[in-house]
């Protein structure tokens, strides 16, 4: 079955989406060569699938990828970023390992064993990034997009920021912590979009953003 396109590089497939996988990547690819993105393991794709209309990656776009876990997500954008590159920060060195892998498969993609906190520690290894994608389940959160924000994007940048509100506060109604978020977040940034994730990742958010400079 032929894939629709309905972003740059993203192609609905019945009930499914996916993106054109490149390399040697086999793994749950479709007849016409698309790599199904599961929603599941994906914040970005569960984002997608409940109705997110704001996709500003691009086929040239240049990405911090902040918590880049084993690649996953990663991965797919690297699909989508063919003219681009993804520059893939994971603190883990376990995780890295699987990273590694999903690197190899993606020759625009490039491993960073660094703390996304730190961004004066990767700053002169990144070149031209004109988008940010986070995605740490860390209490600061948004204190570090912001700070690597105003290292590296340009007035008008945007950025995506994945929100778990039990990472930030366990006490509190997820409810409450997002609109704290979101009134933290718009100090630096305009909130473009705001997108609940279930029912694929129970309390989280996605933001897509613009940063005020």
């Amino acid at each position: 079955m032929e894939g629709e396109e309905i972003f740059p590089g993203v192609y609905k497939i019945g009930e499914r989406i996916a993106t054109k996988g490149g390399g040697g990547i086999r793994r749950g690819k479709t007849a016409d060569g698309l790599r199904i993105w599961d929603p599941r393991r994906s914040k970005l794709a569960a984002a997608i699938m409940n109705g997110l209309k704001e996709f500003p990656i691009k086929q040239n776009s240049r990405v911090l990828y902040l918590g880049a876990a084993t690649g996953t997500t990663a991965g797919h954008i690297a699909d989508i970023v063919e003219k681009g590159v993804v520059y893939a920060v994971e603190f883990s060195k376990t995780s890295m390992r699987n990273l590694l892998e999903s690197c190899r498969e993606h020759t625009n993609m490039v491993p960073m064993l660094q703390d996304a906190r730190t961004p004066e520690a990767y700053q002169y290894l990144v070149r031209g990034v004109n988008f940010i994608y986070q995605d740490i389940a860390q209490p600061d959160q948004s204190r570090v997009l912001e700070k690597n924000a105003g290292t590296f994007l340009r007035r008008g940048d945007k950025a995506i920021l994945c929100v778990k509100a039990r990472s930030i506060d366990a006490v509190k109604k997820p409810g409450e912590v997002f609109r704290a978020e979101r009134e933290r977040l718009s100090k630096s940034f305009e909130v473009i979009e705001d997108i609940n994730l279930r029912p694929y990742h129970r309390d989280h958010r996605l933001f897509v953003l613009r940063f005020k400079g």
